[in-house]
Order: structure tokens, then C-alpha cells, then sequence
């Protein structure tokens, strides 16, 4: 190594990417650069019981009729995921899930871990792109909080927080200290070649001819009770490995089938995660306190004696709502069991044993943060606060306003979002618009660098997605697919505002309570008044035009829906769009999209290695059009 060194050094010319020497990088960096991946990282379905992955393989079985399915499974990694891009051969890029659309480019933080090589080899496609899950070992995690405890620093709560929170450090020389790790799982993208596995066990097996690390763990199954008892198996052995892990994923194994089979907007229809029981831990309760939310709601939190569970350090729990409190007739010095709901969330389970003498515990009256009297709405459980002033809700709704999945306002966070709050420069999320250089510069730990970046990114939120925008307004049962559905029929508040109740009824996926929720909303004047100010700001003017395509004659907007009534299916690889952003264009010229072939599809969209869709649209006379005819039909 010593004399590479020397040598790079004597000629740096000869310095390559995938030199040994290049896996530390000097300096730390400033920033990660946002990245946006070529297929989008979807989560992946969970299920908890030998039913529910029964009820799987059903649905798998009724949407392949006749067909011969075989599942891998794989053991589920404790991690985080990432990204690799190969680009002949050569690692190019390395960045994180994100929110499965946009990712952080951490390419020098990856190029640390060992087990990632920088040049893939014997035969490999000439562009790449593949996904895994970083882990920390139970060794080097014991060895990391035993430096930590030595400096007097805070502990890691368990291994996946520790990996997670070294990827986020902008110095790749202390990552390189960690000693993470990696296994290989997933197939991202491919630019296609005729001897690229067609199999999930295939490409496993190709990975590690091409040097990458790929789990030794899975197994090939012919049938659904196969798979379950390999996943029993694992739930017994998994304290065994040095390594944590929390389930089992189990994959249709045919890439051909998985093609078939598509995605919803959120997970693949062809995988799901095997999730092992929750372990439980028995503690007591200290106090109980009463959390507001951003919708008013009053949630009780239960504040526990400290105990280790699943890898974390638990000292808070929910409770749920009030109704379950009485249920299980807890209170405050109990001793109780606790689990992580899913993994993640810890939740009071049930009392173990009761605190001597002790009275039955009380709902409160009042909210907590602003002492306006409580109500409880016929069709709910919670109690809630009513007050639109109401300061701990305000600083939620504008945490929500300003988060990634919404308006995507970076450097405004809790902390900075509390100081706002409280020295009354926020009034609603509309007074985010407002605020000046001045004002951020008198905050705590805001320099004049740090305050114009905030502006900065204050100034671009104007330009989100009017789905986005939607999303941020925090309406009440109203979710990121829903806002999505939104946009498409909507293209402005204005339009908003005038639907009825009956019109919203009528949009698939809306229902009745989202109707409803929808029209309160923009019903409410207080609600209108911050509409307005966001319309001041510039930000309606700017997403307005968001929902449709539409383009602006003078001052006359004309609505483009070139593709209204058209039924759109896209298969194979297109080189101009990522999937989404075709099928999302589709939607916004007023067609739509299935991910299947029928006598009812006006245009099946063909790129590179088409699969079965395309035969299906020969034989149902399907018109089939490809990339580049797309592209003119749309322009």
C-alpha cells in the first residue's frame, strides 16, 4: 500500500477510481448532493403471521394463473439500504433509499466499507445499478459504544442506528473507522444483456462471481409452507449470528413473473417481509404524559423506567388513546410489558402488576399546551384540541409543512422550527414566506451562511409539485396518495374550494371521510386566510398550473389534455424517462395508467427487452408505440 502511495503520488495521472487508495477520501465534504434513482426504491410489504403470507402466496398465485411459482427468501437485514451504480465495472455512485424517489449521493462514505468493491469482476453488464443493506456487526458495534463511553459520548441505542448515523457523517475517515458492512440483495437497473440472469437465485449467485457480498442464507421454494418453515427456522437461529436481523424477505423468484406481477405506488406486488414476533420486556411506569399532535389530537405517552429492548434503549412507550388506557386499566407505577409494534414503535402491551393503593388514571380536561378545553367527536376515540392557535400544534403542522415528502424545506427543522414558534415569528406555515434574513440571523446557531441557505431553500419549495403542496397542508386523512389523486383531478385550490362534497365521494380512493375532511378544509376561513397568504408569497401562482397540463396564452390558461380517455401500459426499459416520470406525465395529460394488457388499452409503450405485456398487445391489436413516438405524441 505504502508504495502505491508513493507512486500515485510521484504520478498522479495513473490514479484510478477503483485504487485501494481511493477508499478513504481526504477531506470531509460539506454537503450530500441529492441524487435521483433510475427505478424508485419502494418499501416493501410487511406481515406478521402464517395467514397473512398464506393470503400472499394466494394473490400471487390468482393474479399467475396456472403458472409454476417459486419463492427465494433471504434473511432480513437489520440495516439501511443503499444503492450501488456500476458503470463498466466500476463503482460510480453509492447513495441512500431517501424517500425511494431521491436519494443522498454517499459514494466517498461506501467506498470505506471493504466488502464494496471498487471494480466489479469477471462478466458484469456495462451499467448496473444494485441494491443492499448496510449493517453493523454486534462486534464492532460493541467496540464503537465502548469509544463512545470512553470520550464521554452518547451511545449508539443499537447497531442499525449506528450504521445509519454513520453514513450521515460528512468525513469518510471516521466511517472508514466504523468497520461497516454490506450485503447485496436487490437488482435496480440493467441495461439489458441476452445473459443476465432471468431468476432472483440466478442474479444472487451472479453477484458473487462478479466480487459482490451477497448472504449465504437463502434458499429456493417450491411452496408456501417451504417458506414458512424456513422462516421458522430463522426465527429460532437468528440470535446465533453476529449480525441483526428482523424477519425474512420472500421474493417471486421468475424476473419475468415479477414483471407481471408490478407495483403498487408504494410497495411490489411480487415481495414481501416475513416479520418475526415482537420481544418483549417488563418495566414501569413513571409518568404518563399527554402528547398534542399536529391535528389537535391528545396522545397519551407512557415514560418508563430505562430497559434494553430489541437493540434499543426504551424509555417512552405509547399508549395509544384513552379508551385503550381504561381498557387495560393502566396507570402511572405499574409494571408493565412492553414490545416494539413492527419492530420500531414501542407500546404498552398489558399490566403486569399494579402500583398498591393507586387510583384509576384520569383523561385530561385541558390541552396541555394551551389549556383549551378538550372535545371528543362522535366518531372518534381521541380527545382532541379544537384551538386553531394552539402552540404545540402549530409547531407540528409547520414541521409537516416543511418535511421532505412535502414541501422539502432543507435546514428547517424542529429545532429551528421551535425557536420560530416561540419567539412569535411563525403564526401558521404560510409565515415561513416571510421571514427575513434579519430575523433568521438573530436565532440561535444561524450564522448569515446559514440563513440565506434556509431562504434559499425557502425560495425553491415555491416550485414543488402541486401533490406536494397538497400533502403540505396537513388536511386530515389525507396522505401522499391521496394529494396525488387530488392533483390529477384538480388544478388549483381555487378548484378545491368549489368541489363538493358528492364530486369528492366520486374520486376513487377518496372515499367519504377524505371527502369530507377535503371540503372542511377548504370551507374553514381561517384555513382560507393562510391559503391567501401562501398565494402572496407566490406559491399557488406557481402550482397552480401543477395538476393538468396546461399552458399560459397571455393571460389565458388553456388546458392540455391531449391524452383524455387514453389507457396507457409501459414495459420494458425506456431511455429517456424513469418509469414513474412517464407514467406520471400520462396521468397530468388526462390519461391514465395500468400495469396490465387488456382489449380496453389504447397504447402499450415499449422500450428495451419488452416483456410479455408485448406479445399480449400484438395478439389483442393493441397499438404499440415506441420510445420515440411516445415522446412526439406528447410534445
Amino acid at each position: 500500500m505504502q508504495k502505491l502511495i508513493k507512486l500515485e503520488k510521484e504520478n498522479p495521472s495513473l490514479i484510478t477510481p477503483d485504487s485501494p487508495t481511493q477508499r478513504v477520501a481526504g477531506q470531509p465534504i460539506k454537503e450530500f448532493a441529492t441524487v435521483r434513482h433510475r427505478i424508485p426504491m419502494l418499501s416493501i410489504e410487511n406481515t406478521y403471521s402464517p395467514e397473512e403470507l398464506r393470503e400472499f402466496n394466494e394473490r400471487i398465485r390468482k393474479n399467475l394463473p396456472g403458472e409454476r411459482i417459486e419463492y427465494v427468501v433471504e434473511l432480513k437485514i437489520d440495516g439501511v439500504s443503499v444503492s450501488l451504480l456500476y458503470e463498466n465495472g466500476v463503482l460510480k455512485q453509492g447513495s441512500t433509499r431517501g424517500d425511494g424517489l431521491y436519494g443522498d449521493d454517499i459514494t466517498l462514505n461506501l467506498k470505506t466499507i471493504k466488502a464494496i468493491p471498487l471494480r466489479l469482476r469477471g462478466d458484469f453488464p456495462p451499467l448496473i445499478e444494485l441494491r443492499g443493506e448496510v449493517y453493523l456487526d454486534h462486534q464492532n458495534f460493541s467496540r464503537l459504544n465502548e469509544g463512545k463511553k470512553k470520550n464521554s459520548e452518547e451511545t449508539f441505542a443499537n447497531p442499525r442506528n449506528a450504521a445509519a448515523g454513520s453514513l450521515k457523517l460528512l468525513d469518510p475517515q471516521i466511517v472508514a473507522k466504523r468497520k461497516l458492512s454490506i450485503w447485496m440483495h436487490s437488482l435496480g437497473y440493467l441495461e439489458r444483456e441476452s445473459k443476465f440472469p432471468e431468476t432472483q437465485y440466478a442474479f444472487l449467485e451472479r453477484l458473487s462471481k462478479m466480487g459482490l457480498r451477497v448472504n449465504p442464507h437463502f434458499k429456493l421454494c417450491c411452496s408456501i409452507e417451504e417458506v414458512l418453515n424456513y422462516c421458522n427456522y430463522w426465527e429460532n437461529k437468528k440470535k446465533e449470528l453476529n449480525y441483526d436481523i428482523d424477519g425474512m424477505v420472500i421474493k417471486v423468484n421468475s424476473f419475468a413473473q415479477q414483471k407481471a406481477l408490478g407495483a403498487t405506488t408504494r410497495s411490489p406486488r411480487w415481495v414481501i417481509a416475513y416479520k418475526f414476533p415482537p420481544e418483549q420486556a417488563v418495566t414501569q411506569i413513571k409518568e404518563i404524559r399527554n402528547q398534542v399532535g399536529r391535528t389537535g389530537v391528545i396522545t397519551p405517552v407512557a415514560i418508563l423506567e430505562p430497559i434494553p429492548l430489541s437493540g434499543s434503549r426504551i424509555t417512552r412507550a405509547t399508549l395509544h388513546n384513552y379508551d385503550y388506557i381504561r381498557k387495560k386499566n393502566i396507570d402511572v407505577g405499574d409494571k408493565v410489558k412492553v414490545e416494539k409494534a413492527g419492530e420500531i414503535i414501542p407500546e404498552v402491551v398489558e399490566v403486569v402488576s399494579r402500583k398498591k393503593g393507586r387510583k384509576n388514571f384520569s383523561p385530561p380536561q385541558v390541552c396541555p399546551a394551551c389549556k383549551s378545553k378538550l372535545i371528543k367527536l362522535e366518531d372518534e376515540v381521541a380527545l382532541r384540541c379544537n384551538n386553531a392557535a394552539c402552540p404545540a400544534q402549530l409547531k407540528m403542522r409547520i414541521r409537516h409543512f416543511a418535511a421532505r415528502r412535502a414541501m422539502d424545506i432543507e435546514g428547517l427543522g424542529e429545532a429551528l422550527i421551535n425557536q420560530l414558534v416561540d419567539k412569535g415569528l411563525l403564526d401558521d406555515y404560510a409565515d415561513i414566506y416571510e421571514l427575513t434574513k434579519e430575523e433568521l440571523e438573530d436565532l440561535e446557531r444561524m450564522g448569515k451562511k446559514s440563513a440565506q441557505n434556509l431562504l434559499d431553500a425557502i425560495e425553491d419549495s415555491k416550485n414543488q409539485e402541486f401533490a406536494r403542496l397538497i400533502y403540505a397542508l396537513g388536511i386530515r386523512h389525507i396522505g401522499e396518495h391521496s394529494a396525488e389523486i387530488l392533483a390529477e383531478r384538480y388544478s388549483s385550490f381555487e378548484e378545491l374550494e368549489k368541489a363538493t362534497i358528492e364530486e369528492l365521494t366520486t374520486i376513487f380512493e377518496i372515499g367519504e371521510i377524505g371527502a369530507q375532511s377535503v371540503y372542511n378544509f377548504f370551507h374553514n376561513e381561517h384555513n382560507l386566510k393562510i391559503l391567501r397568504k401562501l398565494g402572496r408569497a407566490g406559491v399557488i401562482e406557481k402550482q397552480e398550473a401543477k395538476g393538468k397540463g396546461q399552458r399560459t396564452k397571455g393571460k389565458q390558461k388553456v388546458e392540455i389534455k391531449i391524452l383524455e380517455g387514453k389507457k396507457f401500459v409501459f414495459t420494458g426499459t425506456l431511455e429517456r424517462y424513469t418509469r414513474f416520470e412517464a407514467e406520471n406525465l400520462v396521468k397530468k395529460l388526462g390519461g391514465s395508467v395500468s400495469s396490465s394488457i387488456s382489449k380496453n388499452t389504447d397504447y402499450l409503450v415499449a422500450g428495451k427487452e419488452p416483456g410479455s405485456k408485448y406479445t399480449k398487445a400484438k395478439e389483442l391489436n393493441v397499438k404499440i408505440l415506441t420510445e420515440r413516438e411516445f415522446k412526439e405524441m406528447i410534445r
